[in-house]
């Protein structure tokens, strides 16, 4: 846990240098040519002589100085780093780091819902894990605290808060009912319900490009789970339901974004996604007591009843709210630093990264008709998400 945290301090760290060639004019080839010129013409030079020596020294001083105003202290007299590297080095270490959290969260977490069947339960000390992580930071002023403006502002983010509340704890329940590749296939099929709620909510239709895009992602998901061999009703619809919560949250985000400066003060992507997880947190409450809640501490004690012990137990619990809450910011960190285009690819290939390390790590049996349709629904989430940013691009050029 130290050392992720720590990891990721160092990546906010960036740094970037700059690299200076100056070109000079040698004083003793002006020297030559002059003298040649005197000699030929006969006349008298030397005031000509030492006035352009003199511009020259002058040229060359101030060279120097705007050399030493632009390389660091550190580099002078030594080998530059590029700085075009070094932001090359850290997007990538941002999107490694991205993968690994995403990874370790969703092997840690099946592996806690396979011994504690509590997923609703789960989810919301995920939730709170991630919101003491947020107030740590906020109280130890190593980030600034966010405000909120009153009135409709914080409406807005409790609405961001209550969707993204309703759709981790779903897809927890499928999670929890159903093996990660399987959640993962279904939850592929998320761009189409954010085109649906786009339609509904913002009347917004996009080219017909862009949903005959959707069909290959619509068929892949379809054709996987036809004669999947984990199939599960319960994790086929929660992962749905995740699905529209998780598009109905993309939509409230923007309507919260387009508020602009009235929405508050020190709102960075990382703080906002912080102030949603804390409303996320408290919004969960009552699906706690509603559901596995009351159960919780006899499941916990079956749990233990496995060979578990206690503090192996916290302690996964832990790290997979750490895992959940650290795998979106640094999200947020790599959609900063790189082009929406970049971000659809990488997150295209986390889906493969997972479902891939899930099967290697709890073995779960899959059909070749599941295999193909996965990798056709995938791709095809790709493709439409070039084909969505491609006559985006062009509208705002018109």
């Amino acid at each position: 846990m130290t050392k992720i945290s720590g990891y990721l301090l160092f990546l906010l760290c960036g740094f970037s240098t700059n690299q200076v060639v100056y070109g000079a004019v040698s004083p003793s080839l002006l020297d030559n040519s002059i003298s040649k010129l005197h000699h030929r013409s006969g006349k008298n030079l030397s005031s000509f002589n030492e006035l352009s020596k003199n511009n020259l020294i002058s040229r060359e001083t101030t060279k120097d100085a705007q050399m030493d105003q632009l390389l660091p202290l550190d580099n002078r007299g030594g080998e530059l780093i590029s700085s075009g590297l070094l932001e090359r080095l850290k997007i990538g270490s941002y999107f490694a780091l991205w993968y690994a959290l995403n990874v370790a969260y969703n092997i840690v977490n099946k592996k806690v819902l396979n011994v504690l069947p509590a997923p609703i339960t789960v989810g919301t000390i995920q939730f709170f894990i991630g919101s003491l992580y947020c107030a740590i930071l906020w109280t130890t002023k190593l980030r600034p605290k966010p405000v909120l403006s009153e009135g409709s502002s914080k409406q807005a983010v409790q609405k961001i808060g209550f969707y993204h509340s309703a759709g981790q704890l779903l897809s927890m329940i499928s999670l929890g009912a159903g093996p990660v590749s399987f959640t993962h296939i279904v939850k592929a099929l998320e761009p189409l319900f954010s085109a649906m709620v786009s339609i509904i909510v913002f009347k917004k239709v996009m080219a017909w490009q862009v949903y005959a895009s959707l069909l290959p992602v619509v068929g892949g998901v379809g054709y996987a789970c036809l004669k999947e061999l984990s199939f599960s009703w319960l994790s086929f619809y929660s992962a749905m339901g995740s699905n529209l919560a998780f598009a109905l949250r993309a939509v409230s985000s923007k309507q919260a974004m387009n508020l602009g400066s009235s929405l508050g003060s020190n709102l960075s992507s990382a703080n906002l996604f912080g102030l949603v997880t804390v409303f996320a947190s408290f919004m969960s409450i009552p699906a706690v007591l509603l559901t596995d809640g009351k159960s919780f501490p006899q499941l916990f004690k079956d749990a233990l009843s496995t060979g578990l012990s206690q503090k192996d137990l916290i302690q996964a619990i832990i790290l997979s709210g750490l895992f959940h809450y650290l795998n979106n910011e640094v999200m947020y960190l790599a959609l900063s630093n790189v082009h929406p285009v970049t971000l659809a690819v990488g997150n295209t290939m986390k889906r493969v990264f997972i479902m891939v390390a899930s099967i290697i790590v709890f073995r779960n049996p899959i059909s070749v008709q599941a295999a193909i349709g996965s990798v056709v629904g995938i791709s095809g989430v790709l493709v439409y998400s070039l084909t969505k940013q491609h006559f985006e691009k062009l509208e705002a050029s018109q």
